[in-house]
């Protein structure tokens, strides 16, 4: 089977004409930076549904075309990017999946003048017009995870420790009411840059051994989490800390090189081993597509290929106006699936708990 999808270069979007009359979507997926090794996984899932977009015949008799913007970058130029092709009316519409500070940057571009869908998990609030957050909020993602891992395990002290932008602040909030409804209290709270855990382990692994912490909060993401992840298993405290994370995936947890300690949770919406029917059989097309040796779809590539069938079903409905696609996109975001996982890691893979 050949996989009915195309990539287009920015430059080529910006210089060259449209094949078949396109309907083109900036596809702005980490291929560097924190979440680099998301790319592939993400970019996967993207592909996957423009194929099966494609196969039943595009958007209204047009191919469904992604034109790739690493958002990898800092902010500022990643939303440049998108601005340069949005001026030359090289997009008619944006999906992406990356981090929340790029989020908002590209938001400040894109509002207003074309649909954007963002898929990740994400810092909650008001967006503005045209944008649209498939995926789920702090309370939404964590509120189950903190209060039965808080009492499962006993736990009375919490720490929390992440990069430091906009998601990772808004998660520490709603975690820190939460552990704090279940009975437990915070008694830590680290940001740092990304790229500086390496930097500070000294210093956090002294901090966490200080306020005697049960269990910690990972808001973490990237290399930054697997580099951490890592230093506790160096020292010990992974046999002694439990620890949830919001970002953790399959890609990561290989990272990482598994996981026995029993104490590794991560809460996501998808995970590769859930026996949820849709989702085996996601997995088993993305094969047959891009052989075995493709990366495994998680979470974030997941909630892409969601994403992308979304913006091309409100597309053939002639729905993408900005001033009125969250009254569009309504019932169709109803019918997405918006359970969150709890996982705990076995050695390479993840079982999900409920």
């Amino acid at each position: 089977m050949r996989l009915e999808a195309r990539l287009v270069d920015p430059l080529d979007a910006l210089h060259t004409a449209r094949a078949d009359g396109a309907f083109r979507v900036g596809l702005v997926v980490p291929q560097s930076g924190p979440l680099g090794f998301t790319g592939p996984s993400a970019l996967d899932g993207a592909l996957l549904a423009a194929h099966e977009v494609n196969a039943r015949g595009g958007v209204r008799d047009r191919p469904l075309e992604l034109v790739l913007v690493d958002g990898g970058g800092a902010p500022a130029p990643v939303a440049a990017e998108v601005r340069r092709l949005l001026d030359a009316g090289a997009l008619d519409a944006l999906a992406g999946c990356h981090t929340s500070d790029v989020h908002r940057a590209v938001e400040e571009v894109a509002a207003g003048r074309t649909a954007y869908v963002f898929t990740p998990p994400h810092e909650g609030g008001t967006r503005r017009p045209g944008v649209l957050c498939t995926g789920i909020d702090p309370t939404v993602q964590l509120g189950a995870a903190v209060v039965e891992l808080t009492e499962r395990h006993r736990i009375g002290r919490w720490a929390m420790i992440g990069n430091d932008y906009i998601w990772p602040r808004s998660v520490h909030r709603a975690a820190a009411r939460l552990a704090g409804g279940a009975g437990a209290r915070v008694v830590l709270e680290r940001r740092v840059p990304f790229g500086g855990v390496e930097r500070e382990l000294d210093a956090l692994l002294d901090a966490l051994r200080t306020a005697r912490a049960d269990a910690v909060l990972l808001s973490l993401i990237g290399r930054d989490l697997v580099v951490f992840n890592r230093a506790l298993r160096r020292s010990g405290l992974d046999r002694r800390l439990v620890r949830l994370s919001g970002a953790l995936e399959e890609n990561g947890l290989l990272a990482l090189g598994g996981d026995d300690t029993g104490t590794l949770y991560a809460a996501m919406p998808s995970f590769a081993t859930l026996a949820e029917e849709p989702r085996r059989h996601l997995a088993e097309r993305h094969r047959a597509l891009c052989g075995p040796w493709a990366p495994i779809l998680d979470a974030y590539a997941v909630g892409l290929y969601d994403g992308l069938h979304l913006l091309a079903e409100l597309a053939g409905r002639r729905a993408l106006d900005p001033a009125g696609l969250r009254a569009a996109a309504a019932p169709l975001l109803r019918a997405l699936p918006r359970t969150v996982h709890l996982a705990r890691a076995e050695g390479p893979d993840f079982t999900v708990l409920h």
